[in-house]
């Protein structure tokens, strides 16, 4: 023994020395290099077992149960059955004799050793595994340990890792499911037992019903004596190891309910124990805290309120992880009924109030983590089983909304509203699409609930109103962005105009008829401020200068961007088929918004100086830029009105469009605001865009800034508020203007006029053909660049928003523009080795080709392409990629999105190209992006390569489908064949680099030229490459080096696999399975006899799941053998 206990003081200074501070990282590598050397020794667990036995250093424990794991779950297939008989006698005897001395994470990790030999050995060689298990739990003094070790064995038996084969693993899950009848019944009886223990006997009268009790409300919800008992019993003191007991055996059901079915194993006593166990997260005595972590430890006292607002935690697990399951068998729906019924009194329990107590307060006091699983409860329970339930005369859904409603507006914190304002979004889904599957009774269906929505939309106002909810609007972050790139107050705002808008859609008359008001008592505010505006010299001043009185303001203002917003939102609710029937309620809006920006613009509310102009001047700029977007979400409705007033209400419309013009124009100037000048922008883009007045390129305000625009003297505005001016009038010149017939479209005037307009704004640009011939000089060349950035930019924004508009808009567009694309065309070689100049150039071209191709005709645009073509030469891409980073891969990019359009050509036009871009993509491009590890280039090559293949098929393939079906499959002609098989060779490369994008792309592309032009069937494929795509992808689900995609992989394979399952099975799979290394002939047997020689999908797949999980288990079980081991 001497040499163990010699071992056991070296291996313990080995560990203090480990840990201490002052040891280097060089000495702690060389000390784990001794410790694995150790470990791997054959017999190193009998050590190790000692050193359980006789040492109090942690380390040293850890490290012993870490050198039998290994053993256990890596070489246990080779270790000698006394050595195994040995270990499963000694290390249970070892944790049943000092479980109590062992710190908690020493004895859980101890049972989970003893677990991982059950999951190898259970119940063939160690046929008392569980049974041992079972004698523990329902032993007084061992019940806790007992309970580790079930919840352990859940945790490791039931959804076990890779390191076993598939059928290890059903047959496990089998023996599990048949003991789950007994394990409940048991786990059953400790809570029921505990309960009872503790709970009070003597006739305690109930408590008196409290001012926010409904008794109607408990009697419909809750009847019988079970639910009055319930009601009436208190809460009973648990000691410090009943709690224990009690979370041991929650956390346990809570795993154990994660992955069993629904059944009747789960009995109404064991769902009523559940509940019981529930309240105590009602319970304000539970601590004020977050709770959740696992509860091992049982030689850590928890203060007495936390552990049990834990209790009622851990119920609460339990309770969603049964609701969560949405396959619900018919025995089983009772049971649900009755899991709802008991938690609606939860819910009225957590939502009463008294002297002593308001609702929020009362949930302020609560465990914050009892409070989100009930809410999640409350989401599961709308989002899965509401339409279950609604039916069900014994379940009350509008007492319920009534509850909810209560529950939601107290949550203590902004996420529990967030939560819960999301759970009504559910509900109201559900609603408007049950009304719009039932129209016969949609008014029974929605009287029904009426009240809840009036009062929900009503709160849901007033919760965005400074005016009622001041404190907590302010607490709001309204600058840092999350990564939906919006604040905490606008992700406030918009959750809450969702379910305004919602209901909306379902009470439209209700909801304006609540909503407009508000909005008026705060436009009446903003509209009065002109009269407290002073000037002195040149100075405007807004005369409110109180504390109050700037208080009360900033808050009205707050609110009257919000309800602008909010107007907007509904705009959706006017338009379409009911548009005659709420035309009035859209009038007074728009006509109000219109009056507001035209006031906003008047007076120049953003150019007054304010008492505090940190706050009210970003209000009133606030304010101005909601008005314009809020009438820019208007434009809709204003198109369906001008399509519907060509007869009548003309002036009306007219005066409408012409405020709104001169209200918009006058801020369009650069030293406005840039969030009111982009607003305007919007504003001008939408009514050109989206109404088309014929007669607003005769409004004044609009000629003005036609003038503005194209006098080069002028002051530029900022870049983007420059491309939607330019846009915008644009679009007023060129798109046709609704129910005018073709002969009154005035063509030739306008044409005339947008080739002004276009040689005004391109005046600058068309002088630098003059420096083509020259290469730029240093000094000059910012300046070019600036004006190639500014022309192009607002050419390639105004083909872009007429690309998908009439013949004769795009004609227009393109005489105006073509002097300018012709200047592009001489000036791209001089910026060639500018890659930002020429990534501006190839989005301007790659823009004019996807939209005006027809118009700019088949030898410009040939020319076009043999310019790019030349200029692309190997040097140049190779530079581009590799030399120039981001901004030259940008240029290839956009070169290789060009070439794709052109490709995608249908006729015959473009198809001599074809072999000069494929040359292009296999013997330039490919080489460069091959080996490199960046997906740059990668995916707009393998597109490229995919639209060649998809739209040019008959450049490999001449044949139609149905002369090949005369022909017979024998002979199948076919061209080019040496550039198709290097294309395929590509996509079969790129599946064995990491990145799972491109992965993902090309083998979707692969799909789609099978699913399209069966490209699996062809000849050349099925000889040639079937096998070898076959072996890769089958290697790549093996190394798992692509697991997100192992369903679309498996599916490919099948795929493949179906246009030749005879050779499949009996020349593919043979030979996979002897190619695979690490598996010996027995175990390639196994493998090969395993696979169901299956033809449909589900089982196929089935088998090449099991197929690579075996593989993987036997190649670990093999590699953890020691040398020469002998296996039968």
């Amino acid at each position: 023994m001497a040499s163990e206990e010699a071992s056991l003081r070296a291996l313990e200074a080995l560990m203090i020395e480990f840990f201490h501070s002052c040891t280097s990282n060089e000495r702690k590598r060389e000390i784990e290099e001794l410790l694995n050397n150790f470990a791997q020794q054959t017999g190193a667990w009998r050590y190790c077992l000692y050193f359980l036995s006789n040492t109090g250093n942690e380390y040293v424990m850890m490290y012993s149960l870490t050198v039998f794991e290994n053993l256990i779950n890596k070489m246990w297939l080779g270790l000698a059955s006394q050595d195994k008989m040995e270990i499963r006698s000694c290390l249970p005897k070892l944790l049943l004799s000092e479980h109590r001395a062992l710190p908690y994470f020493i004895r859980n990790k101890l049972c989970k050793v003893i677990v991982d030999i059950g999951r190898q050995d259970w119940p063939m060689f160690y046929h008392d595994f569980f049974t041992n298990t079972l004698q523990l739990i329902q032993s007084p003094a061992m019940a806790p340990l007992g309970l580790i070790l079930l919840k352990t064995t859940s945790e490791e038996l039931a959804c076990p890792r890779e390191d076993l084969s598939v059928a290890r693993k059903e047959e496990l899950r089998k023996l599990l499911l048949e003991q789950v009848p007994t394990v409940l019944g048991l786990l059953t009886g400790i809570l029921e037992s505990i309960w009872d223990k503790h709970s009070v006997t003597a006739a305690t009268p109930p408590p008196s019903p409290t001012s926010g009790d409904s008794g109607d409300l408990l009697s419909s919800l809750l009847q019988g004596p079970y639910y009055s008992k319930l009601l009436s019993q208190p809460i009973p003191m648990l000691n410090s190891e009943s709690e224990h007991l009690c979370s041991l055996a929650l956390e346990s059901l809570a795993h154990l309910f994660s992955w069993i079915p629904l059944s009747t194993s789960i009995t109404p006593s064991l769902l009523d124990t559940i509940f019981h166990f529930a309240r105590f997260g009602c319970d304000v005595q539970g601590a004020k805290g977050k709770l959740g972590g696992p509860s091992m430890n049982g030689n850590t006292q928890l203060p007495d309120g936390v552990e049990r607002a834990r209790l009622g935690v851990l119920a609460m697990t339990c309770v969603n992880e049964l609701v969560s399951k949405n396959c619900v068998p018919l025995d089983f729906e009772e049971y649900l009924l009755r899991m709802f019924q008991q938690t609606f009194f939860l819910l009225q329990k957590l939502t009463r109030e008294n002297n002593t107590h308001t609702v929020k307060s009362w949930l302020e006091e609560l465990d914050e983590s009892y409070v989100e699983k009930f809410t999640d409860f409350l989401c599961l329970f709308v989002s899965v089983h509401l339409r279950r339930i609604e039916s069900n005369s014994q379940f009350p859904v509008v007492e319920f909304l009534a509850l909810l409603f209560k529950y939601t507006f107290h949550q203590p914190t902004h996420e529990g509203y967030f939560s819960c304002l999301d759970i009504w979004t559910i509900f109201l889904d559900y609603l408007t699409t049950k009304i719009k599957s039932r129209l016969a009774d949609r008014d029974t269906v929605l009287n029904r609930y009426k009240d809840a929505l009036v009062l929900l939309l009503q709160e849901v106002l007033n919760r965005i109103q400074f005016r009622y909810n001041q404190a907590q609007l302010e607490e709001l972050d309204d600058e840092t962005l999350d990564d939906d790139q919006q604040t905490e107050w606008q992700r406030y705002l918009r959750q809450s105009l969702e379910v305004v808008a919602k209901v909306m859609e379902l009470l439209p008359s209700h909801a304006f008829s609540t909503l407009f008001p508000v909005l008026q008592e705060n436009l009446d505010v903003y509209l009065g401020l002109q009269q407290f505006i002073v000037t002195s010299g040149t100075v405007r001043r807004l005369n409110i200068a109180a504390e109050n009185d700037c208080r009360r303001l900033h808050c009205s203002l707050r609110d009257l961007s919000s309800l602008l917003q909010a107007v907007g939102r509904l705009t959706e609710y006017f338009i379409g088929d009911v548009f005659a029937a709420r035309f009035n309620d859209a009038l007074t809006v728009v006509e109000r918004l219109v009056e507001v920006t035209c006031y906003g613009s008047r007076i120049s509310l953003y150019d007054l100086e304010t008492a505090v102009p940190t706050v009210l001047k970003p209000d009133l700029i606030d304010v101005h830029a909601q008005s314009l977007a809020a009438l820019q979400a208007y434009s809709h409705w204003l198109a369906q009105f001008y399509s519907e007033v060509q007869q009548q209400n003309q002036e009306r419309f007219v005066s409408l469009i012409t405020s709104a013009m001169d209200a918009t124009t006058s801020l369009i100037v650069s030293k406005v605001p840039e969030k009111l000048l982009l607003s305007a922008c919007h504003l001008l883009v939408s009514i050109s865009t989206t109404v088309r007045p014929a007669f607003l390129v005769t409004v004044p305000a609009v000629q003005n800034l036609f003038n503005l625009i194209t006098d080069s003297s002028a002051r530029r505005l900022p870049p983007e508020a420059q491309v939607l001016v330019c846009r915008a009038l644009s679009n007023i010149l060129l798109l046709p203007w609704p129910s005018f017939p073709e002969s009154e479209q005035q063509w030739h005037t306008r044409s005339t006029n947008h080739a002004n307009l276009l040689s005004a704004l391109t005046r600058h640009y068309r002088l630098l053909r003059g420096s083509a011939s020259l290469q730029p000089r240093r000094v000059g060349l910012e300046d070019m660049k600036a004006i190639v950035h500014q022309t192009l930019r607002v050419l390639k924004d105004v083909v872009d928003s007429i690309s998908g508009e009439s013949t004769k808009s795009r004609q227009i567009c393109y005489q105006s523009l073509q002097e300018s694309v012709q200047v592009s065309l001489a000036l791209f070689p001089v910026f060639i080795h500018q890659p930002d100049v020429t990534d501006e150039m190839l989005s301007f071209f790659l823009t004019l080709l996807q939209g005006l191709r027809v118009q700019m005709g088949v030898p410009f645009t040939e020319q076009i392409i043999q310019t790019f073509l030349n200029m692309f030469t190997r040097d140049q891409l190779s530079e581009s990629i590799l030399h120039e980073g981001s901004a030259g891969c940008r240029v290839v990019e956009k070169f290789l999105k060009i070439l794709q359009v052109v490709v995608q050509e249908p006729g015959q036009a473009f198809k001599p190209f074809l072999p000069s871009i494929i040359s292009l993509c296999m013997e330039q491009v490919y080489p460069i992006v091959a080996e490199r590890p960046s997906p740059d280039v990668k995916a707009e090559l393998f597109e490229l390569l995919y639209q060649v293949l998809h739209h040019n098929w008959r450049y490999f393939f001449k044949s139609s489908v149905l002369a090949s079906v005369q022909r017979g499959v024998s002979e199948e002609p076919m061209e080019n064949k040496a550039q198709f098989i290097a294309m395929m060779q590509a996509f079969g490369q790129s599946f064995l680099q990491p990145d799972i994008h491109i992965f993902k792309q090309n083998l979707s592309y692969l799909e789609s030229l099978n699913s399209k032009q069966k490209l699996y069937n062809k000849k050349l494929f099925r000889t040639t490459m079937l096998f070898h795509f076959l072996n890769v992808l089958l290697q790549v689900l093996v190394h798992k080096s692509h697991d997100l995609l192992q369903d679309d992989i498996a599916l490919a394979v099948y795929n493949m696999a179906s246009v030749d399952f005879d050779g499949f099975y009996s020349a593919f799979l043979p030979e996979f399975l002897n190619s695979c290394q690490g598996v010996d002939s027995n175990q390639r047997t196994v493998l090969g006899r395993n696979f169901k020689m299956d033809r449909d999908l589900p089982s196929f797949t089935q088998s090449v799941h099991r197929l690579v999980n075996d593989l993987r288990y036997y190649r670990l079980c093999n590699g953890s053998l020691p040398p020469g081991t002998v296996k039968l």
